[in-house]
């Protein structure tokens, strides 16, 4: 009995070698395909344009305080056939040689099918934010000049769909310069108080690993 104890006991324990065997090779199989689909399908990164930029409020106020209100129109396409996106959250807000001048607007989340095109239009709002001398001077010379260089800004993450696999995260930078005229008006319509610039500019995209 104990001679057959041990040689099922043997039996049982190369089974579950094989069995363990199997499975590590079927998951190594599993993440050589999706490598390779993952290589070949090579997913560009977004396109984002920077539409038109609503201004409802836009001054100076003593000693170092701007109050900047706007909207936005911000689109954004897919340029691949058959990888999905999945934005997991955005937020934008509107800055000034590098600081912040509306609070972040987060936008929900959106999965972009293949090469579809999403558009959002959210407000940016910004009441009495102090802002540093040196850039009021800077400000108050550019506003004199006729012409005031805002950058919108889209930070957030997203996740690529191919087939049924999804990926995991990635860290999204969108950059997207905005010349706001204060001396030309035709370069603006006039809605209500507000003053409504037509831009279609393209954004710069950095994409990383989160």
């Amino acid at each position: 009995m104990r001679s057959k104890d041990c040689g099922r006991h043997d039996d049982n324990r190369q089974l579950a070698k094989r069995i363990s065997l199997a499975v590590v090779g079927f998951l190594i199989v599993l993440a050589v395909v999706i490598f390779l689909v993952w290589a070949i399908l090579h997913p560009a990164k977004p396109h984002f344009i920077l539409q038109d930029v609503t201004i409802y409020a836009f001054n100076l106020t003593p000693p170092n305080y701007l109050t900047s209100n706007m909207q936005i129109t911000l689109a954004s396409k897919n340029p691949n056939d058959r990888v999905g996106i999945y934005y997991q959250k955005l937020d934008v807000l509107a800055s000034y040689r590098n600081q912040q001048i509306t609070l972040p607007t987060l936008i929900p989340r959106t999965y972009q099918g293949h090469e579809d095109v999403t558009i959002w239009s959210p407000f940016l709002l910004g009441n009495d934010v102090p802002v540093a001398p040196f850039l009021v001077v800077g400000l108050n010379q550019d506003m004199n000049a006729g012409m005031v260089l805002l950058k919108i800004k889209v930070f957030g993450q997203l996740k690529w769909k191919v087939g049924t696999w999804i990926s995991g995260r990635y860290q999204m930078n969108v950059n997207c310069p905005a010349y706001i005229s204060f001396s030309d008006r035709t370069k603006a319509v006039q809605v209500g108080l507000a003053m409504k610039y037509q831009l279609v500019q393209s954004c710069s995209v950095d994409i990383s690993l989160d």
